[in-house]
């Protein structure tokens, strides 16, 4: 049976990460069911992960070199295979796939997080030996857990993450087959060819989007997201927003556009409707030197990776769109729910955020394989980067305490901002402060104890407009606010 990636893929590490790919030079059942039941376990939602045989490995994980496994022991690999994996409990069954890359054959097993979690295997093969450990993944190694961390899969066992449910409103014919076979083409999976003449319900169970039961075959959440040509019908406002105010919040002009079908397909229009219509370039001739700079109000790379991350990781059972604000100096993309509690108010500042558990494991899959989202905890950085390079002020992301949002917001680059009526060397050194964030800093600087009510009326602007300054003065290392909202005072850094 053939897996909805390829070798290729899995060896360059660029899609799924080397934590998530266990390399063997040959079958070895005690360490490999192991691990395959580490990766059923999916204790950090990670979507499990991939054993490829005939592939040795180097210290950091990585493929070493390509041996390849002789055709002649390929049919015993698998038969022992099935054997020991029934050895596993409840039953799990990973799926397999024989695959040819640069003159030999290599053997691939996809384990994908199970339904039924905990999983327990043999500590040993020994006959004698009854002792079963629930074994987890642990970065690149399989560990037995501790006493905490089994608790913890306890915990999990009735916690399936929404994408890999199974939903049972919709039936296998609200999956389509044309799109199915878009994404694997496009990917380079061998499942591409094989989905001519196999059985559908098997092309699906082949992908994991449905559950595996003959009886009551249903697509799963996941399914539905990328391969239904109505998503919506079963997640209302699985859509993305993006709503341009060019008079501000206050203002009476909005433009308003929506895109919805599946999530890759409406996430590459707001994209290309954002690249099209809001990112401008300027380029400015300098004096005594001969290459002009580019400036790009947006840099796109940053836009594309904070709303990538949106889709990511919003919550589908909730009822909201992905807003996108375009206003006139800032972009917002805000989604529904909020970060997740391990990642703190600090993490988020200082753009060091580590997230332990993710809300879905399978549609971050889909989206690294076509290449629309980075790999794990990655993201921050990819957008810092991206900022750096054009000039661009530093982002701003932010949770609300009840963690029912998260918005990310990217500055405008101060070449183009209306208040600045220069250019210095492009970068944020040459960013200068409106009358109003001045304001902010003087007043900050006499009563660091104030409150936003407070500079509203000394600056006599609106609230929202006091918080949006705030945020850029954040943003740039001016201001910063130390201890609590209610208790906490302002100190100023310029």
């Amino acid at each position: 049976m053939a897996i909805p990636t390829n070798i290729k893929t899995l060896l360059s590490g660029d899609v799924v990460e080397w934590a998530r790919i266990e390399f063997k030079e040959t079958w070895d059942p005690e360490a490999s069911l192991k691990t395959i039941c580490a990766f059923a376990n999916d204790i950090d939602n990670w979507g499990g992960g991939y054993i490829v045989i005939g592939v040795k490995s180097g210290k950091d994980g990585a493929p070493d070199e390509l041996v390849g496994v002789s055709p002649c022991k390929i049919d015993g690999y698998l038969k022992d295979m099935l054997n020991k994996c029934k050895l596993i409990r409840p039953e799990y069954m990973p799926i397999t796939e024989v695959a040819d890359y640069k003159g030999k054959k290599y053997i691939i097993v996809w384990a994908p997080g199970g339904s039924v979690r905990p999983y327990s295997s043999p500590k040993t093969m020994s006959k004698g030996d009854k002792e079963r450990i629930y074994y987890i993944r642990k970065m690149s190694s399989t560990i037995a857990p501790s006493q905490e961390e089994i608790r913890d899969l306890f915990a999990l066992a009735n916690n399936i993450p929404f994408d890999d449910r199974v939903n049972h409103e919709a039936e296998i014919t609200d999956l389509n087959i044309t799109l199915i076979q878009s994404y694997l083409k496009e990917i380079g999976s061998s499942l591409y060819e094989s989905s001519k003449k196999m059985d559908f319900v098997d092309l699906c169970k082949s992908m994991n989007i449905v559950n595996a039961l003959p009886e009551y075959t249903k697509p799963k959440n996941v399914g539905l997201m990328f391969f239904s040509l109505n998503p919506e019908r079963f997640f209302p406002y699985a859509q993305i927003d993006v709503v341009q105010f060019p008079e501000d919040l206050g203002g009476d002009t909005i433009i308003e556009k929506t895109f919805k079908g599946p999530l890759h397909q409406q996430l590459r229009e707001a994209l290309q409707f954002i690249q099209n219509s809001i990112i401008q370039e300027k380029v400015v001739k300098l004096p005594d030197v001969a290459e002009a700079k580019r400036f790009f109000n947006y840099p796109f790379a940053a836009i594309e990776e904070a709303l990538s991350n949106a889709v990511y990781h919003k919550g589908y059972d909730v009822r909201e769109p992905i807003e996108v604000r375009v206003l006139p100096d800032r972009i917002e993309i805000v989604s529904h729910p909020g970060a997740d509690r391990s990642i703190t108010d600090e993490g988020l500042k200082t753009y060091h955020v580590f997230n332990r558990r993710y809300r879905n494991r399978r549609i971050g899959e889909f989206l690294k394989e076509m290449h629309l989202t980075e790999g794990r905890n990655t993201g921050f950085r990819k957008i810092l980067n991206a900022l750096e390079k054009n000039g661009s002020p530093k982002p701003i992301f932010e949770t609300d305490p009840e963690r029912l949002s998260f918005t990310s917001t990217i500055l405008i680059h101060s070449a183009f901002s209306g208040e600045n009526d220069g250019i210095n060397d492009g970068i944020n050194d040459g960013i200068k402060l409106n009358a109003s964030q001045q304001k902010i800093i003087e007043f900050m600087r006499k009563n660091p104890n104030c409150t936003i009510e407070d500079l509203v009326v000394y600056v006599g602007i609106k609230q929202r407009a006091v918080e949006r300054n705030i945020s850029a003065l954040k943003a740039l290392g001016h201001i910063e606010r130390e201890g609590s909202r209610k208790s906490g005072r302002w100190s100023v850094k310029v």
